[in-house]
């Protein structure tokens, strides 16, 4: 049981370091945080950023992946 956690959480670290470079390697993704729903706001040296839109998109992007994984992993 342990085993199977311990993977699962070095699969999960793998794949945010990957993200994280391709993130640092391409620059920004010039549609993210800019879509409607993205909310940012502030005063002063505070400024608060809530993209709910764009973890919409996202959000679904990753579902449809994992759907097609799901659907031809089963065939």
């Amino acid at each position: 049981m342990t085993q199977g956690i311990g993977i699962l959480l070095l699969v999960a670290g793998v794949l945010a370091a990957l993200a994280g470079g391709a993130l640092l390697f391409f620059g920004r993704i010039p549609f993210l945080g800019n879509l409607p729903g993205d909310f940012s706001f502030g005063k002063g040296n505070v400024k608060v950023f809530l993209p709910i839109g764009s973890s919409i998109v996202l959000s679904l992007l990753v579902t449809g992946i994992l759907w097609l994984v799901s659907f031809f992993r089963d065939r």
